[in-house]
C-alpha cells in the first residue's frame, strides 16, 4: 500500500459520509420548511434513514482507521498544525457521531419511532415528552450547522494545502488525483 495517500476503502468511505452529510443537510433544510404534509412524513423517513446509514458508516470509518490508519502528516506541516488537523478530525468524528443520535433522541421524545428502511424498527431511545423533543429539535439543527462549519473550514484547510502550501494533503484523499510524487 502507498502509504503517502489513504486506501481506496477510505476514499470510498470518505466521499460516500461526504455526499451523504450533503444531503441530509440538504434534506433537513427543505423538510423544516415545508408546512405538514404527507410528502413531509416522507422527507423525515428518508432523512432518518440516511441518518441511521450515516450513523454506521461512521463506525464502520472508526474501525477502518484502526485497521488501515492514514497517512503521515506532510512533512512540511509543522507540529502545531498537526495538532490543529487531528483536533479537527476528532471534532468531526464526534459530530458526525453526536448528531445521529440527537435525532434519534428527538424522534423518540416526540413519539415516532425510527424505522430504518421501513423495514428495522429502532427502539426509542427517551420516553416521549414534547418539550425534550423541541429542545432535542433544536440541539439537532445547532449540532448539525456546527457540522457543516467544520467541514467548510476542513474543506478550506485542504484548498489551503493544496493551492497555497503545495503539499499532497488534498491529494491524498482525491479519488482521481495522483500525489506528486507518484505523478508519471
Amino acid at each position: 500500500m502507498n502509504r503517502s495517500t489513504y486506501s481506496p476503502i477510505a476514499k470510498v468511505l470518505h466521499w460516500a459520509m461526504a455526499l451523504g452529510i450533503f444531503g441530509l443537510v440538504a434534506l433537513g433544510s427543505i423538510m423544516s420548511d415545508m408546512e405538514f404534509s404527507p410528502e413531509k412524513l416522507q422527507y423525515f423517513s428518508w432523512h432518518k434513514w440516511a441518518g441511521v446509514s450515516i450513523f454506521a458508516l461512521v463506525w464502520v470509518r472508526l474501525v477502518w482507521r484502526w485497521i488501515s490508519p492514514p497517512p503521515p502528516y506532510a512533512e512540511s506541516m509543522s507540529i502545531n498544525m498537526q495538532r490543529l488537523a487531528r483536533a479537527g478530525h476528532i471534532a468531526l468524528y464526534v459530530f458526525m457521531l453526536i448528531i445521529p443520535i440527537s435525532g434519534w433522541l428527538m424522534s423518540s421524545a416526540k413519539g415516532v419511532q425510527t424505522v430504518w428502511f421501513g423495514v428495522l424498527p429502532l427502539p426509542d431511545l427517551i420516553g416521549k415528552d414534547k418539550a425534550l423533543g423541541h429542545l432535542l429539535e433544536e440541539v439537532h439543527e445547532t449540532l448539525s450547522w456546527t457540522l457543516v462549519t467544520l467541514i467548510a473550514g476542513h474543506v478550506l484547510a485542504a484548498l489551503k494545502h493544496h493551492f497555497i502550501d503545495r503539499d499532497d494533503t488534498l491529494r491524498r484523499m482525491a479519488p482521481f488525483i495522483k500525489p506528486k510524487q507518484d505523478a508519471s
